[in-house]
Order: C-alpha cells, then sequence, then structure tokens
C-alpha cells in the first residue's frame, strides 16, 4: 500500500508541473521546453539554499522567481526576437542545463540530513501520510490561486490570447506581454514541482529533468481526454483533472513496477502510455468517419 501512496504523492508533486505545461500549452497553445530546464533549476536552488539553511519563507519565492524568469525568457525570446516557441523553449533549456550546473557546483546534491518542507510540520508519525497531508494541502492551495487567476478579467484576457489572439489583439491587449507572463507563470510552476520533489526523494540532481516534460504533457493529455469526454468548461473542474491526470500517471507507472515491468523499461512504458492516451481519441474518431 505504501508503495502507491509514493505514486500518490510522486503524483501530487508533479501536479505544479502538470497546471504549468496546461497554461503553456492548452492556453496558449505554445509547446514549451523550456519544462526541463525550469524543472531541475526549481530543484537546484532548493537544494543550494537548504544547504545553506535559508528558512522556507525565503527558498519558495526564491524558486518562483528563478522559474518565473527561465520562462519569462523563452516568452521575450519568441515574441521580441519574433523565434519559434518551439527552438526558443530548446535554447533557454540547453542554457539552463550550465546554469544549473554551476549553480549547484556538483551534478548531485543530498539534502536527507537537512530540514525540509516535510520536516516544518509533524502531523502525523507516519512520515508517508505526514508527506501527503503537506503536499495535498500546498497543491489545493496552487490550484486555487491558479483557479482564481484564470477567472479575473487578466485570467480572462490569457486564456483569450490563446483562443484567438487576433481578436485580443483588436480589443488593445498586449498579447506579446500575455505571452511572456503565460510562459513565466507555466514555468515558475514547473520549478514549484521540482522544489517539491527534489525534498521529497532527498536530492536533487542535475538530470532530474531529462524528460519531465513527457510527464506533464501526459498528465494535461488524461485530463483533456477527461475534459472533452465530459464536456466540462468549468475552469475549476479542468484544473481538477489536471491534478488527477497527475495522479493517475503516476499510478499506473507504479502498477507497470508492481506487475513486474523491469524498471529500466519505466521510460518505454511511459512513452507508450503516453502514445495510447493521444492516439485513443484519434483511433475513435476515424472509425465514426
Amino acid at each position: 500500500m505504501d508503495f502507491y501512496l509514493t505514486a500518490l504523492l510522486q503524483g501530487l508533486c508533479f501536479s505544479a508541473l502538470a497546471l504549468g505545461i496546461f497554461i503553456s500549452m492548452k492556453i496558449f497553445n505554445i509547446p514549451d521546453i523550456t519544462t526541463d530546464g525550469s524543472y531541475t533549476l526549481g530543484g537546484v536552488v532548493t537544494a543550494v539554499m537548504i544547504t545553506h539553511h535559508q528558512p522556507a519563507y525565503i527558498i519558495l519565492p526564491a524558486v518562483i522567481v528563478a522559474g518565473g524568469l527561465a520562462g519569462a525568457l523563452t516568452g521575450i525570446i519568441h515574441t521580441k526576437l519574433k523565434i519559434n516557441a518551439l527552438l526558443a523553449g530548446i535554447l533557454v533549456m540547453t542554457a539552463l542545463y550550465s546554469v544549473n550546473l554551476s549553480i549547484m557546483g556538483t551534478s548531485n546534491l543530498p539534502l536527507n540530513s537537512l530540514p525540509s518542507l516535510f520536516s516544518l510540520l509533524h502531523i502525523s508519525s507516519d512520515a508517508n501520510h505526514n508527506a501527503f497531508f503537506i503536499v495535498a494541502t500546498f497543491v489545493l492551495v496552487i490550484v486555487v490561486l491558479i483557479g482564481y487567476l484564470l477567472k479575473t478579467d487578466f485570467g480572462i484576457a490569457m486564456r483569450a490570447t490563446g483562443n484567438s489572439e487576433s481578436m485580443i489583439r483588436a480589443l488593445g491587449v498586449n498579447t506579446d506581454r500575455m505571452k511572456i507572463t503565460g510562459l513565466a507563470l507555466a514555468n515558475a510552476l514547473t520549478a514549484v514541482s521540482g522544489y517539491l520533489i527534489s525534498q521529497y526523494q532527498g536530492f536533487t540532481d542535475i538530470s532530474m529533468g531529462i524528460g519531465i516534460v513527457i510527464i506533464g504533457l501526459g498528465s494535461v493529455i488524461i485530463a483533456e481526454t477527461l475534459i472533452n469526454w465530459f464536456k466540462i468548461t468549468s475552469v475549476w473542474l479542468s484544473l481538477g483533472l489536471v491534478l488527477a491526470g497527475a495522479i493517475i500517471f503516476q499510478l499506473v507507472l507504479a502498477l507497470t513496477l508492481d506487475i513486474g515491468v523491469d524498471a529500466n523499461l519505466l521510460k518505454l512504458v511511459t512513452a507508450a502510455f503516453v502514445l495510447i492516451i493521444v492516439s485513443l481519441p484519434r483511433l475513435k474518431f476515424g472509425r465514426t468517419r
């Protein structure tokens, strides 16, 4: 049971990543590959500040700012230099590898013996149960904040920028600024995911972000499939399903390991699972024509 509880905890930690990809890909229609770098950046900033005994109320804002700057840089390259969004993300992601390595000074930084978010409160004597209450509360606050933001006039303008850029520009909205802000927000959330995971797993590794985008993308695709099936239009329900998608994705991977699949094949299973999720709706549409 603890095995699946661990998967649930990882799903909750990755939910901020899924929300970030949801904002960049589904709201702004921008395939942002900065994710791999900003996720690691969040873990790196967290690890370095924890090892320097910085308090939690300073670490989290620093992680948010670092991730936001990475996303804003991608947005500036895309909007101001008119470079393809995918290429802009790749350029920033590549640069962030060196930045992360320079900040951390080593390829791996252990955090096991140091205080973390999960040692601030002791709600339960069981470490996993304690971590669950803390992360669940943390993620719930994030979902509520993002939900309220998307319901404001600013949030509606963000959503309209992705739906019809020419229309919202005609209404006097600066779409370039909206894209930069949206990518900054998306990567700030991604960095928060790195912040949570690095503390939960007890270390930060320079390669922890490699291929991480597929986890967020898989979570968003699960959510999108459920949204389309149930014809959901509510922002709150959509965000809730993104959160559920992140958890479902990790539970499926946990089930895969539990039934005896070699751990070395986990990346292959992950890719295959995402492919199946993407293909099912299209196969269904193919049969109806």
